[in-house]
């Protein structure tokens, strides 16, 4: 991120968000790697001769160009000029980073929840909270608007929010007699009679990496960051969270998972050839699913998550977006409207699934019936998924903080939970190697931080 913000200004940002109220999720959306023919050879915003003003925008978000295409339609005093970019983890944020330190930047980028806290201390993502009206705020899903507020002051606007849910195998469930788990103990016991039916058959498959593993221990009460008193303090071995490495480190002991780098060819042959009867994921994923696996339609039904205390449900989340204002913006009005207008107008959402199946839950509660009604209900048999999502996303937990350099803090996890697989440690060393590997990131920024294992 910029080189120029100095130690002095970070912490400034710093002190302007401290005991920040930020709840978030690694995301998991795709984008294609090829610019768009609109893309502008300009990131900077402009004004015509003819009072028209130019924004830019940079999305890796699928869709994103059917969106652009239907605002431009429809509005004549403000044009966006698009460009396709590749996902943060492939590079997106990079690009950006490095347009922000050429000053650059375009008007309006997309990030992932987690990316939030890291782009506003780099001075990248502006403080947009004049900009953001009192009607869109009184749209927007109060959870998925405290994960990009900071003490007060916003520096970006929800798209969507996902709620961690769970993916059965009914047909599976039903040939076995299996119930659906609503705990995490029935949950385990669900393994173990799965590994006594015999062949290759597991529970699920444990991905190794921070995209779900946060949102277990979320669920569970973990608190891996906090901003009191000034500080960043870092807690990514915290007894919650050593309470859910316990959990799945006996799953692993027991070979009733596969345990999997994310994303692997490895995951999808596994659940193509029916050898997975669950899967955990935001709800975005039903989309994803239906789009990876047609083959495998009315197999698969969505229940919530398993919980540790029914009496007190809570959940964490696995995905979803957001849409940043950046510092290099000369319009930043004009680029708040086209945002207003892409999260929270039907006719932006069905641009957007245009481009094909989606189960994205929006961040504006009006736009579900436009979601429901695109929403193929054959593939997993009828079931109305949305009123499901809608229950769940109102037991996200509120006080999640995510910290200033995630991308870098989930490679060492993703490599450490890779040694444990192995056999080399477990996991709960693994988080604590996690945190050791967090802390010179973050020492490194001119943050004052503080660590704690409780």
């Amino acid at each position: 991120m910029p080189g120029r913000q100095s130690r002095q200004s970070r912490r400034s940002v710093l002190a302007a968000i401290t005991a920040l109220p930020l709840t978030g999720a690694l995301g998991a959306c795709s984008g294609s790697d090829s610019a768009s023919s609109q893309s502008s050879s300009k990131t900077s915003s402009k004004t015509s001769s003819k009072g028209k003003t130019t924004i830019t925008f940079w999305s890796a978000l699928r869709g994103s160009q059917e969106v652009v295409d239907e605002f431009n339609k429809t509005h004549d005093h403000i044009q966006v000029a698009f460009e396709q970019i590749p996902s943060g983890t492939a590079g997106g944020y990079l690009k950006l980073s490095n347009a922000a330190r050429a000053g650059n930047a375009p008007d309006v980028a997309t990030l992932e929840y987690p990316q939030v806290p890291g782009f506003a201390i780099d001075g990248v993502a502006r403080d947009i909270t004049s900009l953001i009206s009192d009607k869109l705020r009184k749209k927007l899903l109060p959870q998925a608007l405290g994960l990009t507020t900071f003490e007060g002051r916003t520096y970006s606007v929800p798209l969507d929010v996902e709620p961690m849910v769970l993916h059965y195998r009914k047909d599976l469930f039903d040939k076995y007699g299996f119930d659906v788990p609503t705990t995490w103990d029935e949950y385990a016991d669900l393994a173990r009679a799965v590994q006594r039916t015999g062949g290759r058959r597991k529970a699920c498959i444990f991905s190794l990496d921070i995209g779900l593993y946060s949102g277990f221990c979320w669920q569970a009460g973990a608190q891996w960051f906090d901003t009191s008193k000034g500080a960043w303090n870092v807690s990514l071995n915290d007894a919650p969270t050593r309470r859910v490495s316990a959990y799945w480190q006996r799953f692993l002991d027991d070979d009733l998972v596969y345990a999997n780098a994310p994303a692997s060819r490895a995951n999808d042959a596994q659940i193509g050839n029916g050898l997975v009867l669950t899967r955990h994921s935001g709800a975005w994923d039903a989309g994803a699913q239906m789009n990876a696996r047609p083959e495998q339609k009315g197999l698969w039904r969505i229940a919530p998550q398993p919980q540790w205390d029914p009496a007190r449900p809570s959940l964490g989340t696995n995905g979803g977006s957001t849409f940043a204002i950046t510092k290099d913006s000369r319009h930043p009005e004009a680029a708040m409207e086209f945002i207003e207008w892409q999260v929270s107008h039907p006719n932006s959402l069905k641009a957007r699934l245009s481009s094909g199946a989606s189960s994205q839950y929006p961040a504006v509660s009006e736009l579900i019936p436009v979601g429901r009604a695109a929403f193929d209900r054959a593939y997993y048999g009828g079931q109305d998924i949305y009123t499901l999502f809608e229950q769940e996303a109102h037991k996200i937990r509120d006080g999640w903080v995510w910290g200033p350099r995630m991308t870098a803090t989930g490679q060492v996890m993703q490599d450490a939970f890779t040694r444990a697989a192995a056999g080399s440690g477990t996991l709960e060393s693994s988080m604590r190697a996690t945190q050791d590997g967090t802390m010179p990131d973050l020492k490194a920024l001119g943050l004052k931080t503080t660590q704690h294992s409780t």
